[in-house]
């Protein structure tokens, strides 16, 4: 490939990776996947992202708390870390994944906990003026009304619908296109209505794999000739604006 392209989210920490992380990075430099993303899910994956953007230069950490875990957490395992976030601040290009997910959890009692966790980490998003990367799963619309004055907000793996999709662009927030558009057609009518200028790619490996197994970073070119069918836009400036707009999102 003969331009450069910027997976926006993954995973490599996570064991899924264990036996082969060098060769798996490695596979990916050699396609043309220049940088990628990390993100910390948990106290746990968080030292390991940091740990793995402190080895390479062009693999970025970004520390967050899913959603997933807030309706069990106390309210010190939060502020542990919010707290670990903050001390690591200067390391990390931004604060996420963070949000709601209201897929897996449909109490009220849960999503209500989900909020009030999710609202320490917006504040924390604002008071270092980081980008905040949020996961919102069937509660898009809310986590853009809660982070809405924020000056930079990506929707990792958005898979909300149109309305609420328009109203993040015109916020002037990045919606991140999975792998999933290689498959997905609810996916790919997200990628046709996007505008480029607001659009970042990622592959979430090792989850939403466009071929058999497991998903990693060298395989979020497979997205590319989707787009480019999809949008009437060739593959290169797809790869190309995407890659600008995540420089630019998260000060790469």
């Amino acid at each position: 490939m003969d331009f450069q392209v910027i997976d926006s989210h993954c995973h490599l920490d996570f064991p899924k990776f264990n036996k082969d992380r060098e060769a798996t990075i490695q596979r990916a430099r050699n396609v043309g996947v220049d940088q990628m993303i990390n993100s910390g899910v948990d106290p746990k994956t968080n030292i390991s992202t940091l740990e793995l953007a402190q080895k390479y230069d062009y693999i970025h950490a970004t520390l967050g708390f899913s959603p997933h875990l807030s309706p069990e957490a106390t309210d010190e395992q939060v502020q542990s870390m919010l707290n670990f976030i903050e001390d690591h601040v200067t390391d990390i290009v931004g604060i996420g994944e963070a949000g709601l997910d209201y897929h897996y959890f449909t109490s009220n009692a849960e999503r209500d906990r989900q909020i009030e966790v999710f609202k320490q980490v917006i504040e924390l998003a604002d008071k270092y003026n980081k980008p905040l990367v949020i996961h919102g799963r069937e509660a898009e619309d809310i986590a853009l009304r809660l982070s809405g004055h924020l000056d930079k907000v990506v929707f990792h793996c958005y898979g909300g619908n149109l309305e609420t999709m328009r109203n993040i662009v015109d916020a002037g927030y990045f919606i991140s296109v999975p792998t999933l558009v290689c498959f997905s057609e609810h996916h790919q009518e997200i990628a046709r209505e996007v505008p480029l200028e607001h659009m970042l790619l990622e592959t979430d490996s090792p989850y939403l794999s466009p071929r058999k197994g497991r998903n990693e970073p060298e395989f979020i070119i497979d997205s590319l000739p989707w787009i480019e069918k999809l949008k009437g836009i060739e593959e290169k400036d797809i790869a190309d604006i995407t890659r600008k707009n995540t420089i630019r999102v998260f000060g790469l």
